[in-house]
């Protein structure tokens, strides 16, 4: 256990608690241990060596995305779109002091499908992909999993903290160079400033210096840090505040998931909109706890008979068997 001091006017602040965030090794953490220990548990997990098949490990560093990507528009961050060769020479020239732009806005079957052969086998622990379902209704529905393509020079960082919306869990993967990951339990939600009630995103802009007049009770609250790096995943568990910072120029995937034990959460969240009628949100939530209800019933029957090819089309698993 270490602790984090916080310096202001030249004093000592009360220090808060950081933790290290639990590392695993893929060949030791079968998928059923993952989904028992950690989803389920809803508990953070670093897992090293998850994709040690991908070729994007081989071939994808900052030239490759230039040379084969560099005339492209991009969205880039919230509102800002570049050229990907202009993000690029951005994010080599990126320092802590003047950090370049973090790129997390490119949805990866949308906007360069080329990558995906670059992605396979799927990521084990990346099961199941209810969001690709049939049986997902159309707004929720994408094809990939909603897999995002991060790209991000030194000192650049994901523009605020927050937890993934529809309650979902999270697993990024790093392709080239560290990224350090922060994340506060749902439990600390009071000590982590939500922009308002209800929202997923903290008011709280600087992890490393904090303002602490502005956030005193961020002291109260406990803070997981760790460090990924090229072949390993991070798996973020639903509402879990998270934030993450680039240590050396880096390039990774972010796919989201829902799983049996986050799927409540997320009926709740498809069936809070205000001005609709008491019916339409019954009828929602009706057709949603059967289609949970179905994907569960298929999920378990591909870990159990990773060949029935009916299983697949419905639920989309992962191809990969993931009782490995």
């Amino acid at each position: 256990m270490t602790v984090a001091h916080a310096v202001q006017n030249g004093s000592v602040c009360a220090p808060r608690e950081v933790l290290p965030i639990e590392r695993r090794v893929a060949a030791d953490l079968p998928y059923q241990e993952f989904f028992r220990q950690y989803v389920t548990a809803n508990r953070p997990v670093i897992i090293e060596g998850a994709v040690p098949q991908w070729r994007a490990l081989r071939t994808w560093n900052p030239e490759f995305f230039k040379s084969h990507f560099g005339s492209k528009q991009v969205a880039v961050t919230y509102g800002v779109s570049q050229r990907l060769g202009d993000v690029i020479d951005a994010v080599i020239g990126s320092t802590v002091e003047r950090p370049g732009p973090y790129l997390h806005r490119v949805i990866i079957h949308q906007d360069m499908p080329e990558l995906l052969p670059d992605l396979t086998p799927e990521n084990v622990y990346g099961f199941p992909g209810r969001y690709a379902s049939p049986l997902m209704p159309h707004r929720f529905r994408r094809p990939d999993g909603y897999l995002k393509l991060l790209i991000g020079g030194a000192g650049g960082k994901f523009p605020l903290m927050h937890f993934d919306s529809d309650n979902a869990n999270a697993a990024i993967t790093e392709i080239f160079g560290d990224k350090e990951f922060v994340l506060f339990s749902p439990h600390d939600t009071g000590f982590v400033y939500p922009s308002s009630e209800g929202s997923n995103a903290s008011l709280v802009d600087n992890l490393e210096q904090p303002d602490w007049e502005r956030f005193p009770l961020l002291r109260q609250a406990t803070e997981y840090r760790g460090i990924i790096h090229p072949g390993e995943t991070i798996f973020v568990p639903a509402g879990w505040w998270h934030s993450a910072r680039v240590v050396s120029t880096s390039i990774s995937v972010c796919l989201n998931m829902l799983h049996a034990p986050n799927w409540h959460g997320f009926i709740n969240e498809c069936c809070r909109a205000q001005g609709v009628h008491w019916a339409t949100r019954n009828a929602k939530r009706l057709y949603l706890e059967a289609t949970g209800a179905i994907m569960n019933a298929a999920e378990n029957l591909q870990i159990r008979y990773p060949g029935a090819g009916f299983v697949t089309a419905l639920a989309k698993c992962s191809p990969a068997r993931p009782g490995l």
